[in-house]
């Protein structure tokens, strides 16, 4: 039976995981008593006992928590943005060319963020395959559910008093500097990060990540494109999807409480919409956590995990 150790237990992400490992036979969860659960000693202990170790800590403490680990053999799975484009770590996203086999070989994983993991889904396959150029400049607009900004933010929307403003969606990351840029550039192999605009809404799970494209960007037509993500998609929890038009809409909520994610193309050549949906904490967190501990493990990838 193989140890599992969540050092940060009492998020959101490292909730989720914990709810989804609760039904694994294989495994066998290390559980710190909640007076020893921020003690260095006992952390370290459990982080060196366990044959996979999910970080689920803000950047500072991860880092702080990579220092405690001296048993080489330890599998560290780090859901931070600590460590993404750091070197000698992998990124953990299995369904880019090629990244499935490293992360089943690598001790050191970076989980992707939700924001980028959506992002990443649509325009690394298209810049592998040539329609877009490295030095392209494009644009993302990402909604999420307000669970993806933690247990303070769960709380503001929750509480018995809501503010008024929080009761529409609200744009932030208004400078242009939020920490997923780096790696949503390095993932995709472009040399610029996209003008992003993430945008908070009132409902708890669920992301909708847009990358809009005109012949600035791209000679590819939309069926050009909708041809690389049925041939690129085929395995892994990813799928491309048709046309899941919900009577002229499209919910951003529609893949909440699940693993997987779905990609899609509309507009027409002059104005595309590339489309990806699904779970902030799901396949935006937690579900690819476990993926990637699935593949070093030599699991099914999707053991565990929640498709439609």
């Amino acid at each position: 039976m193989t140890r599992v150790f969540i050092d940060g237990s009492a998020g959101t992400t490292g909730l989720r995981i914990r709810e989804r490992l609760a039904g694994r036979k294989d495994l066998e969860l290390i559980a710190l008593p909640e007076e020893l659960r921020k003690d260095p000693s006992a952390r370290a202990d459990a982080l060196n006992r366990a044959a996979v170790s999910f970080l689920c800590l803000p950047d500072d403490a991860a880092r702080e928590a990579v220092s405690l680990v001296t048993d080489p053999s330890a599998v560290i799975i780090d859901t931070s943005t600590a460590h993404r484009t750091a070197e000698g770590w992998t990124y953990g996203f299995p369904e880019l060319k090629g990244q499935r086999e490293k992360i089943a070989s690598s001790r050191r994983v970076a989980n992707p963020g939700c924001h980028a993991s959506g992002f990443v889904a649509l325009v690394a396959p298209l810049v592998q395959a040539g329609l877009l150029k490295a030095d392209v400049r494009l644009s993302c607009f990402s909604l999420t559910g307000y669970s993806g900004g933690g247990k303070k933010m769960i709380a503001s929307y929750e509480g018995e008093t809501v503010p008024e403003l929080f009761k529409a969606p609200r744009q932030y990351a208004l400078g242009q500097t939020h920490k997923h840029l780096p790696e949503m550039a390095a993932a995709c192999g472009l040399l610029h990060a996209p003008v992003f605009c993430p945008v908070v809404a009132p409902y708890y799970a669920g992301m909708e990540v847009t990358v809009p494209l005109t012949p600035a960007e791209t000679a590819a037509s939309p069926d050009q494109i909708r041809e690389v993500y049925r041939a690129y998609y085929t395995s892994g929890l990813i799928r491309f999807a048709e046309s899941p038009d919900e009577e002229g809409f499209l919910s951003a909520g529609a893949f909440a409480g699940r693993d997987d994610m779905e990609v899609s193309v509309f507009g027409a050549p002059e104005r595309m919409l590339l489309v990806s949906r699904f779970d902030n904490l799901g396949k935006g967190a937690s579900g690819a956590a476990i993926q990637n501990m699935n593949l070093v493990l030599g699991a099914d990838e999707a053991l565990g995990l929640v498709r439609g």
